[in-house]
């Protein structure tokens, strides 16, 4: 029999049943949200597999599943690596200034401004793109269209109204900065001081100590939060519904007002007016979509995993 007090003993009793009752209700949690992302696959795989044996002729385009797919999914993927190319170095310049570089003070401010962008509705993002940005990018995609023609993005005719790839693009990349820039933050914070100041105490520059010890440290992290943002991206419904001038088809050039759709504004713009085996051809879209997203989102968390930096 324990000579610890019956007091101690019956706190220590409860304190397990506590992470006894705990440990379910996580586990419980867990294998909740396993159950409803399983549910939406299969929701997707039975609504859209008729569309995936439909004839031909059935579908949107008349020419099959494929190609009513692929030019969406190529619209999907060219915005989203736009967004990302012009995000990603904003994000991390506006991590390593905040982290390093900018007062306290305005380092607070700063990212809660960026954070707050996060909370804006996309709509709005597609109601400011649409009215405001696109209308004054007109005069520089005319620019880029007489004097880089030659090259196949800036081909033309330049569109009037600014309603192109490139417009959806820019307003993607406002969309994914602050995910990008929230989570390279955190991952630059977690460098070890005696790392930095090692750094520096060998007569380092501040730039120096970043590129040589906290880049390193952070790249797994920088990595999957630019693929966690890329899934936001690939996401994103009601603004590139917006912002875009619609016409189908494939094309690299992002300033005229031919543009590919994306598989999401495309499923926003048609379902309410889908009927049949239409509807099932969008879902089936979905299904394309929603495993793109999958495997985005679970190669980031692999980046995450598979390396732990040096502490």
């Amino acid at each position: 029999m324990s000579d610890a007090p019956l007091s101690e003993q019956m706190a220590a009793g409860s304190r397990r049943r506590g992470d006894a009752v705990f440990s379910a209700v996580v586990a419980g949690a867990g294998l909740l949200i396993v159950a409803v992302l399983f549910g939406v696959a299969m929701f997707l795989l039975f609504q859209g597999a008729p569309a995936l044996t439909a004839s031909a002729k059935d579908l949107p385009g008349g020419e099959g599943f494929r190609s009513f797919v692929l030019p969406l999914l190529f619209g999907t993927v060219l915005s989203s690596a736009i967004a990302l190319l012009i995000a990603t170095p904003l994000a991390i310049g506006i991590a390593l200034f905040v982290t390093f570089y900018s007062h306290r003070r305005l380092a607070s401010t700063l990212g809660y401004v960026v954070d707050l962008l996060a909370a804006v509705p996309s709509v709005v993002f597609g109601l400011w793109g649409a009215n405001f940005l696109g209308p004054r990018l007109v005069p520089l995609y005319g620019w880029l269209a007489d004097h880089f023609g030659w090259i196949p993005f800036f081909a033309g005719p330049a569109s009037a109204t600014g309603r192109t790839m490139l417009t959806a693009g820019l307003v993607l990349a406002i969309m994914v900065v602050p995910i990008v820039t929230a989570l390279s933050r955190e991952v630059f914070r977690q460098t070890p001081l005696l790392q930095r100041e090692a750094a520096l105490a060998l007569g380092a520059t501040r730039w120096e100590m970043i590129r040589s010890v906290v880049l390193p440290f952070g790249r797994s992290g920088v990595v999957s939060a630019t693929m966690l943002g890329l899934g936001r991206a690939l996401g994103e419904t009601m603004a590139v519904a917006m912002v875009l001038s619609l016409s189908g088809g494939v094309t690299f050039n992002l300033i005229s007002a031919s543009n590919p759709s994306t598989i999401a504004a495309n499923i926003a713009l048609d379902f309410p007016e889908a009927t049949g085996i239409k509807v099932n051809a969008l879902i089936a879209s979905g299904l394309v979509l929603f495993f793109i997203t999958f495997v985005v989102n679970f190669l980031a968390r692999m980046i995450v995993q598979r390396s732990t930096p040096p502490r």
